[in-house]
Order: structure tokens, then sequence, then C-alpha cells
């Protein structure tokens, strides 16, 4: 098959066709805003769909079909292929003729041409600067300045769960470790009183000015420590896309060395100054009872319908009675509906998409529940980072509305299609 090759010109009528499949094959960063080629603005073609070139060499062709798939490219859309100039596009461009792709432009002036040009629209994630990337710490770390710099009064952090060998094992460099556990109830899962919480952030260097940095092994856990320290009132809060897999992917070093935290006499403050961020259950009851915004169930399906607790230590089955299904996954320990392959954020065009089929939108007073908190957390993260300002975890979850039969359940399929 022969690919055209296209000008910008012969683009831009193409824009609002829904018949063609406009497709980013830049890393996702690069999608998402962040400027990684001096390009004259960040961003992506409006419209486009993220599908980076590199996942050609790293995920086994059934796995890139399917993502194909769930973005709905298929054989029926012709589709425009773009990214840097000078990038190739033959290896996406096999994959999609293997699919049944009868037709493949390629845009081969690349984002910089188009993003040169001041009269072009271009469309990037709201708050890109929260979601970091590997090669954006290593320039940080290394004394460069690069976009969005946090200054100087930055702390980085690995989050933990109970598992501090792995960060002894090897860690990025300079980071310190973000014990989870020192902040969470062990009975209830929810986040300790704020009293708790003020001291051990000082205890940890960290006060309202600090900018944090968090990754980890796990994704969940880490936008977990993101939703407390936004709730408690630090000024600036990112989290590496991808989180530890992400470095190891970008193959930069490790080190092996611990960092203590350098204590400080206090947070700044007593209260927290995003108290909406984390709710509690008569909060969530007054909101259902009175209809004052959604409650986003950030379960698998078959948790939602009661199929299954999704816990070994949750015996009850079902839903919140009222509760909309936010997507998860089919696993409870990955976002499948939120993450790419590579564990970066999804398209937040799709996450979108998905939350509007379901009715959630973002003018709306949204609460994220899951099991106990950490899966509601991404997606929080995740609406953090799209802009959306009336969002909240409720904290208790499943797990504590579950404990009190008064408090009232539903089962089975609602009456929508998935």
């Amino acid at each position: 098959m022969t690919i055209k090759i296209i000008s910008t010109d012969d683009l831009i009528p193409f824009l609002d066709n829904p018949d063609i499949a406009l497709v980013d094959l830049r890393p996702p960063e690069a999608f998402n805003g962040w400027k990684l080629k001096n390009e004259a603005r960040g961003g992506h073609i409006p419209g486009a769909i993220s599908f980076p070139q590199t996942w050609t060499e790293r995920f086994s062709r059934s796995r890139l079909v399917s993502v194909l798939s769930s973005k709905g490219i298929t054989s029926k859309n012709t589709v425009i292929l773009y990214g840097y100039r000078g990038d190739q596009e033959s290896d996406i461009a096999s994959l999609l003729v293997d699919c049944g792709t009868q037709e493949i432009f390629f845009y081969q002036d690349g984002l910089q041409e188009w993003a040169a040009d001041p009269r072009l629209p271009m469309d990037k994630l709201p708050y890109h600067e929260k979601l970091v990337y590997p090669d954006w710490i290593r320039q940080f770390q290394s004394g460069q300045k690069p976009d969005h710099d946090p200054g100087q009064n930055f702390r980085l952090f690995e989050v933990s769960w109970q598992n501090e060998e792995d960060y002894q094992s090897g860690h990025i460099p300079g980071a310190v470790l973000f014990d989870l556990t020192r902040i969470e109830n062990p009975k209830t899962w929810n986040v300790c009183p704020d009293k708790d919480l003020f001291a051990f952030l000082a205890a940890q260097g960290i006060s309202q000015n600090s900018a944090c940095i968090l990754y980890g092994r796990n994704i969940m856990a880490t936008a977990r420590t993101a939703l407390i320290l936004l709730y408690a009132g630090v000024a600036d809060v990112r989290v590496l896309d991808g989180g530890f897999g992400a470095w190891i992917n970008a193959g930069f070093e490790l080190e092996s060395k611990p960092h203590r935290p350098t204590p400080i006499e206090s947070f700044g403050r007593n209260t927290p100054v995003h108290p909406e961020y984390i709710v509690g259950i008569k909060a969530v009851k007054k909101m259902l009872q009175h209809n004052q915004g959604l409650l986003v169930s950030v379960r698998s399906w078959d948790e939602y319908c009661g199929k299954t607790s999704g816990y070994d230590y949750i015996q009850p089955r079902g839903r919140i009675a009222g509760a909309v299904w936010g997507f998860s996954g089919t696993d409870p320990h990955r976002m499948e509906d939120y993450r790419n392959p590579d564990e970066t954020m999804r398209s937040y065009h799709e996450i979108s998409k998905n939350w509007e089929k379901r009715g959630i939108k973002r003018d709306q007073r949204l609460t994220f529940y899951c099991g106990s908190g950490w899966r509601a957390s991404e997606a929080f993260f995740y609406a953090h980072v799209l802009g959306w300002k009336q969002i909240g975890v409720y904290d208790g979850g499943w797990y504590e509305w579950s404990q009190d039969p008064d408090n009232p359940i539903e089962s089975g399929i609602p009456n929508f299609s998935v």
C-alpha cells in the first residue's frame, strides 16, 4: 500500500470529518501539552487520537489491535498519521494495513509545522504540568530549567505501602520514601485525623508552600497520596505519569542510597485548604437525598452489578444506591479504563467520553468512590488535571457503606447498556 503524503493545507479540511481518524504518534506527554522538541506551542491537533509509535516496539500485535479498537479506529476509517518532523510511520502503518485500513495519509511536516502557525487550533490537557514525565525529572535534577520549573522548594517522593524493600532495592535518585500507611487508618482505610496528617507532613519536610513530585510502583497509591496532599493544601502536587515503570522504561539510572526527610516545625496550617476533596458518609447521604451531585462508582462492572465484592475482606456485594458507574476495568488492582498499555494516563478525551456516556460531566458536583479509596483517588486526580473543579472522593467507599445494613444498596444491571 502506498502512503500518501499531505501538507498542512491538505490536512485542514479533514479535521471535521467523522470518517477520519487523525492519529498522533508522539509520546503521551507531548500529546498532553509538553513541548519536547521546541515546538512553538504544546499539545496536539484537535480531534487527534493518541497512539505513540513506541508502543509498536513494546507490545504484541494482538494487544495493539485491541487498543486500536478501544480508540474507535476501525478498517472503515481513513487514517492520517502525524508525529514530529522527521518521524517515521512505517510500524504503525503496517499495523493498520494488517487491520484492513484502506487509505493512510502521513502529515510529514509534523507537529512543529502546525504549531508554528498561531492561526491553527491546538488542544492540550488543561493542567498537563501536574503530570510530569521521566526526562522532565532528569532535566530538573541535572540543574536544567525545564518548562514549568517547580523552583527550589520541591520534594521528590517514592510512595509506598508497606514495601520499603522496593525502595531500598532501587529508586529514582534523590527520592525520599513516603509511607502511605502512616496517614491511613489501618482499620477503616480512611485518611487519618487532620492533626496527625499535618504532623506527618511536617516530619516529611512538607509545608503548604512545597512542590511535591510523587511516583511509585503502584499508581493508585501515588494518586491516593496526591489527593491527600491536595486536600491538606500543598501548593504544588505533581505525579510522574506511568510511575516507577516509566522511569525504568526511559532507561534512567536508579540508586539504592536511602534519603531521609528533613523535618520542619510546622506544615503551616492546621485545617485543610480543600476539605471538599475528601467526603464523609454523612455528606454522601445528604448529596444523594437532595440530589446535589453524582456519586460515581470507580469499580469494575462485576463489582458495580454485585457479582463480586472485589475484596477478600469485604463480604457484601452491590453498589451504593443511586451511584452511577464511572468505569475502572476488570482488575481491581489496575485501572485499565483509565490507563494506556504503558500505564500512563489514557487520553483525557477518551476518559471524558467514557464519563459522558454515564452522564458524568464537569459542571456537576462529582464524588468518586471505590472499595477503600485508591481507585477513586486515581479517577479524582485525572479529573483534577482535566481542570474539573467540583470533585471529591468518598473516603469510606464501599467498605464503610456496606458495613451498615441500613444503608441502601442496589445490585444487578441498571437501565443502561455497557
